[in-house]
């Protein structure tokens, strides 16, 4: 109701080997918006911070920010200028979501945007996944989103949907417990970009965790 949720696991994996446990895959891309990262670790990594120079290069040279289509399609041409190295197999899919700024209803003004691999920006309605485990993940949203969920119902379900991810696909770590390694979630408002603490991270990621040793299903 309030923006937008963008929530993303921490796993890295090298074939059939776990490369990384705490992998930071959801970034701000800048004030009010978020971008995450799936494929190629390193390629997705730098793509996402000159993403993030880019856009605040534009807003200090124009005295303004990019509106989020622009964002969208500035992106986009990023994506589409890897596509020699994705046909090598070092291929890069962004998620794209914001505040925007333009529209006035609050309701309305959170907006998602998915990529190919080459590049082509498609808005998506509601909510979106990526990465291996996103048929899980989607599959998860797709039973139980609703328009006008309140942040704290968005941040649930999405960590939720992680879990699902993680429960049917290898690539896609779930909450460690153990380790205390949680899953990062950010939200952008109407008062810009926001990560939740480990702590708010963990009580929510824990929550999950004891409910489904109660219903294991969901």
């Amino acid at each position: 109701a309030d923006g937008v949720v963008m929530a993303g696991d921490r796993r890295a994996t090298m074939g059939n080997l776990i490369a990384n446990r705490a992998i930071e895959k959801v970034h701000p891309a800048d004030a009010y918006s978020l971008v995450g990262i799936a494929g190629s670790a390193s390629i997705g990594i730098e793509l996402m911070r000159l993403f993030q120079v880019e856009l605040e290069h534009y807003e200090k040279i124009e005295g303004a920010m990019l509106s989020l289509d622009g964002k969208a399609n500035r992106l986009a041409s990023m994506i589409r200028g890897n596509l020699g190295a994705a046909m090598q197999g070092l291929a890069v899919v962004p998620l794209f979501a914001g505040y925007d700024l333009a529209v006035s209803d609050p309701a309305k003004a959170g907006r998602i945007f998915s990529f190919d691999v080459t590049g082509g920006p498609y808005e998506e309605t509601g909510y979106d996944a990526i990465g291996s485990g996103s048929l899980f993940a989607k599959a998860a949203l797709k039973k139980r989103f609703r328009p006008g969920l309140s942040t704290q119902e968005a941040i649930r379900l999405a960590v939720e949907a992680l879990y699902d991810a993680a429960d049917d696909d290898t690539a896609t770590g779930g909450p460690d417990l153990t380790r205390r390694i949680f899953p990062v979630v950010m939200t952008a408002t109407a008062e810009g970009t926001y990560r939740l603490s480990e702590e708010e991270a963990a009580a929510v990621a824990e929550a999950v965790v004891a409910a489904r040793m109660e219903n294991p299903g969901g």
